[in-house]
């Protein structure tokens, strides 16, 4: 399962959806989503700032995530950014790579 951060900002409309039906009707909404796709929902938080929404999932594949965002956004209720978060332990296994560049210039 790879782990991924969801940013999500309500238009009008997705904002009115949220007054009438509540917040914990959405969080209930997406952990259906999420399970679907044979995910879970790890944390699903409502904030004041650059976006209204924060959720981390876990997801068997990065298209599993493509899908929600592209479904997500295709509605015009939200907005939502995808961010593919990584262990500490997966940071050691990339720090162990070697790679090759040059950078522009040299």
């Amino acid at each position: 399962m790879a782990k991924y951060l969801f940013m999500a900002s309500y238009t009008a409309h997705g904002t009115k959806g949220i007054v009438k039906d509540g917040g914990s009707s959405r969080r209930d909404q997406v952990d259906r989503m999420i399970r679907g796709l044979g995910g879970t929902l790890e944390t699903f938080y409502f904030a004041f700032g650059d976006a209204d929404v924060y959720g981390i999932v876990d997801l068997p594949d990065h298209a599993s995530a493509a899908a929600v965002s592209m479904t997500i956004n295709a509605t015009g209720a939200v907005q939502a950014k995808t961010v593919i978060l990584m262990s500490p332990e997966e940071i050691d296994e990339a720090a162990k790579k070697s790679v090759e560049y040059r950078p522009p210039g040299d």
